[in-house]
């Protein structure tokens, strides 16, 4: 039999890490129902929202409500201790029987709750972390987040181009690159490009019928480029979760609007709205001068290299996306590559800081 009724955990959770979910899960074993009520500032970079996905993902069993709370943190002045309880109330109504924390707040606020306060791990000492360490250092931090936390903090590095000007190469041997540095980069993932797969699938459909079927005898359609794009999303998606803070990425599914142009002559909409929720952060073009083409079967557009490029970089261009142009032989664009990859992890994730709390 649990020891209390309902229990209450709350937080800023900016952003949630294994210290928060240990909490979290003791109060589970030790309670009938859990609320954990998730309080975010308006100066926070991580909107509300999506903290509260984060942790209803990570804790089913727990009820997950959101607030937003402006008022700074003086623990000392019962005025500021009574505007924050305004916000509390109004978001958790219910009775509440025990909250659990481990702050020296804890008391004070079991007192106005009328509730028992359970402090937990108050020392850190289970998980060495917090969440001022976490946005100061995600990188030191990482083995500390859920999944779902990494992959919205994983730099997202695309490697985009023409027909057979070494995207698959470049990719894998960034991602070689960065496991070998050992740590929390030997998890770095590499997400394939799906529409290889897809490609290979139509292919053996119709060599199923017609035996001698070759790749200039496949047909496309608009329909198909959404379904590449989705699934290529969801497999960086997926590689996000378990991977370290950077992930390669051949191709992606603003690539696939390009190979819609390539295909069908024709923008597609639907295409276009899968690639607008992706989380990209850098894009690395690779030119087709110098690079031999290379007829694996499922290429025939030799000469449609110059356009592609061209196309490449103008899009990427008007919609605003970094991006760094790989020319030369491999060697010469793999440290290319990964100056600019550095730069990118080196800027940061660019948290804001919370509003200050007065002692």
């Amino acid at each position: 039999m649990k020891r209390y009724g309902h229990g209450l955990v709350l937080g800023k959770f900016y952003p949630p890490h294994a210290g928060h979910h240990h909490l979290v899960e003791t109060a589970l074993g030790q309670c009938e129902r859990l609320t954990v009520l998730v309080c975010a500032s308006s100066v926070e970079s991580v909107p509300l929202d999506e903290r509260v996905a984060w942790m209803r993902e990570t804790h089913p069993d727990a009820l997950v409500v959101g607030a937003v709370d402006d008022t700074p943190v003086d623990v000392h002045d019962p005025a500021v201790w009574d505007a924050h309880m305004a916000v509390f109330r109004a978001a958790v109504p219910e009775r509440v029987d025990a909250v659990f924390t481990s702050e020296g707040y804890g008391e004070e606020l079991g007192r106005r709750f009328g509730a028992v306060s359970v402090l937990v791990d108050p020392e850190r000492l289970r998980h060495p972390v917090s969440g001022t360490a976490v946005r100061a250092d995600p990188v030191g931090c990482w083995e500390h987040l859920a999944p779902p936390v990494r992959a919205a903090l994983t730099r997202r590095v695309v490697v985009l181009g023409a027909e057979s000007t070494g995207t698959t190469t470049m990719a894998l041997a960034l991602a070689d690159h960065y496991r070998r540095r050992g740590g929390v980069w030997a998890r770095t993932r590499c997400v394939p490009e799906y529409g290889r797969e897809y490609s290979a699938l139509k292919l053996a459909e119709l060599r199923a019928e017609h035996p001698g079927a070759k790749w200039p005898d496949v047909s496309f359609h608009s329909a198909d480029f959404p379904v590449i794009a989705q699934r290529q999303a969801e497999l960086e998606e997926e590689a996000a979760r378990d991977g370290s803070p950077v992930l390669f990425c051949d191709t992606d599914a603003f690539a696939t609007t390009i190979w819609h142009e390539r295909y069908m002559g024709t923008a597609s909409p639907a295409t276009g709205e899968i690639a607008a929720r992706g989380r990209g952060h850098l894009w690395l073009l690779t030119d087709h001068r110098g690079v031999p083409f290379e007829d694996d079967g499922l290429r025939d557009g030799e000469h449609l290299r110059p356009w592609m490029t061209a196309r490449f970089l103008a899009r990427l261009t008007r919609t605003g996306r970094r991006t760094v142009v790989l020319g030369g032989p491999h060697e010469e664009r793999l440290t290319a590559a990964v100056a600019a990859v550095d730069a990118l992890v080196a800027e940061g994730w660019g948290f804001t800081d919370p509003l200050p709390e007065r002692r």
